[in-house]
């Protein structure tokens, strides 16, 4: 790199934060939400510009600026914290992931030329949640923090399963694997990259235990959190999801074994402005990234990919979270000893479907399909008009929903009762 692209590069990079606090200052005053704001300023740029001056890749996004964003969000998610609705999570981001994708994949190859298999790339890469504009709002209209850390936590995990749905399906397309060799293969990325995800937190937390000296500290655990997503990359698993486990097993972990309240309160001081610089930078870029044109070519499979998202998040939040929810509640009036178990409120449910925004990781994954694949650019217009239609509507009226549905007024739960089991 020479001097004069060097220079380039820290202007460009100084320019950007320089506009993502303009825009967090005009976004408080005008009530919309930071990242779509973000987002609109990055679109406006690319139009008026004819593009930035930076090449936007996948490496860009999802070895760079998400590792540090997930990791931060995963280690103020305590495992205590999470326990009561580690259920209800993973019935979203597991098999929830799963069945949003097959029903895009169902609708776009009966209602386009596309095949099965090149529309189910396609639900593979908008199934997964990406709520951090929701994130926001919940926080300026102070939502119920059980709420807020359940959103959080799906986000986080489904992230991990849509990228190894995306793996399994560009495999498909392409290589022509079979369905059980996908889910098999599906089901050791998952295992495997958890427990890469553990062991590296725990190795963390004993090391840092060594010492005492803060900068030692904060290395350590921004080596952790890159390191270990580039090494369950290297061995061909989910960098994401082995980021999160290790930010949560620091967070949790760490707190009882070996860290000073100290060292994890400059720890997460140090991590929350990571994360917000992560954050301007990604919506940002991420407005630069999506190309206009591919999605005025992409219209009409746009308008059906967006019916299929909508009607695949009501079917996962209100049949199978809230079908769920339902047994619960009929277990605990016949049984005494599941009256411990809580449902989740209906008026939680219509925040958890209206909070299913798509972002960083869907655009990345649309970068990224190789230049042979079949029908790219209509994948990618697609793909782009879905997270442009989450974020801009979804994202700007989520908090009008949250307001208008009083989920303020429903009280959490006192200290005493937060021991006992629900599904959020």
């Amino acid at each position: 790199m020479t001097n004069d692209v060097a220079l380039d590069a820290v202007r460009l990079f100084v320019a950007l934060l320089g506009g993502a606090v303009a825009v967090a200052l005009l976004a408080r005053r005008f009530a919309v939400p930071y990242s779509v704001g973000l987002v609109l300023v990055g679109l406006a740029l690319t139009r008026a510009t004819g593009g930035l001056d930076l090449e936007i890749t996948p490496g860009l996004v999802l070895a760079v600026l998400l590792p540090g964003l997930i990791f931060e969000a995963a280690l103020r998610t305590e495992f205590e914290d999470l326990r009561p609705s580690f259920l209800g999570v993973l019935l979203l981001a597991v098999p929830g992931v799963a069945i949003g994708a097959w029903l895009v994949a169902v609708v776009l190859s009966a209602t386009t030329s596309l095949s099965f298999a090149a529309a189910f790339l396609v639900g593979a890469m908008v199934a997964a949640t990406d709520p951090a504009a929701v994130i926001a709002t919940f926080a300026r209209v102070s939502s119920p923090r059980r709420l807020t850390t359940f959103v959080e936590a799906e986000s986080l995990l489904n992230d991990g399963t849509g990228v190894v749905l995306f793996t399994i399906g560009l495999a498909s397309l392409t290589g022509g694997a079979s369905p059980g060799e996908g889910i098999l293969t599906f089901a050791a990325v998952v295992i495997a990259s958890v427990a890469l995800g553990i062991a590296a937190g725990v190795l963390a937390t004993r090391v840092m235990a060594m010492t005492d000296e803060h900068l030692v500290e904060l290395t350590i655990s921004v080596v952790l959190a890159y390191g270990s997503y580039l090494l369950a990359d290297w061995f061909h698993l989910s960098g994401i999801i082995a980021t999160v486990l290790a930010g949560a097993t620091l967070g949790s972990y760490g707190r009882t074994h070996g860290l000073s309240r100290e060292a994890l309160t400059r720890i997460d001081d140090v991590w929350e402005f990571i994360a917000y610089l992560l954050t301007a930078l990604i919506f940002l870029l991420l407005g630069a990234a999506i190309s206009l044109d591919a999605v005025a070519a992409a219209i009409v499979p746009i308008a059906w990919a967006i019916v299929a998202v909508l009607v695949g998040r009501a079917l996962v939040v209100y049949l199978l979270l809230g079908g769920a929810s339902g047994f619960v509640a009929t277990l605990s009036r016949r049984s005494a000893a599941a009256r411990t178990l809580r449902p989740v409120p209906l008026a939680w449910l219509h925040i958890l479907f209206w909070a299913g925004l798509r972002g960083a990781v869907a655009v990345a994954l649309a970068l990224s399909l190789p230049a042979d694949t079949p029908d790219r650019d209509l994948l990618q217009g697609i793909t782009f008009g879905v997270v442009l239609f989450t974020l801009l509507v979804q994202g700007s009226t989520a908090g009008v929903l949250i307001q208008r549905l009083g989920v303020r007024r429903l009280a959490e739960p006192s200290a005493a009762a937060e021991q006992p089991s629900s599904l959020v």
